[in-house]
């Protein structure tokens, strides 16, 4: 069931930046420069696909599939990576990931690739700003602490459900 905010597990609120809000789900950038990698949190409390409504689902895949065209289109990838792990962070969220030939871990998955790079401030609010006003259309300048406002009918709020690795990692 869809709810009216959006709680995001506190580990993928550390690692990324609010980008958008689309009808189902959350778009978040992930805070890693090496990848062009946008997260989508569904509103709803569910930790697989199959515990969304078909509906839901539906609506789900039509997100990524205009995230991915965004992502696509913004940036200049070879690849686009879909993918749903949940191992680490139980709360359901897809990422989209643009991969470039040669990137830091190609032709493997990112997880577990090396060390986040952090983009830039003033890289990290341009891709934002580019990523939302595709998904949205031109809107006003935004920076780091941008998140969404009252009239975007959702709110965020950190969730605190699962410990960290032992090492310290954080599922991306």
């Amino acid at each position: 069931m869809l709810k009216s905010t959006i709680e995001i597990d506190r580990r993928l609120a550390a690692d990324t930046v609010y980008v958008s809000t689309l009808a189902l789900s959350q778009v978040r950038l992930m805070d890693d420069a090496r990848f062009p990698w946008v997260v989508l949190v569904p509103k709803s409390q569910a930790t697989e696909l199959t515990d969304l409504s078909p509906l839901e689902r539906g609506a789900l895949m039509e997100e990524i599939a205009t995230v991915s065209h965004v992502l696509g289109t913004t940036v200049s990838v070879d690849k686009i990576n879909v993918g749903a792990l949940g191992n680490i962070v139980s709360q359901l969220h897809v990422h989209v990931v643009g991969r470039r030939h040669g990137d830091a871990a190609w032709p493997g998955p990112v997880w577990g690739s090396g060390e986040a790079e952090k983009y830039e401030p003033t890289a990290r609010d341009a891709l934002v700003n580019k990523l939302a006003e595709a998904l949205n259309g031109p809107a006003e300048p935004r920076g780091l602490s941008a998140e969404p406002t009252d009239d975007q009918a959702s709110t965020d709020t950190i969730l605190d459900t699962e410990p960290p690795a032992a090492d310290g990692t954080i599922e991306r």
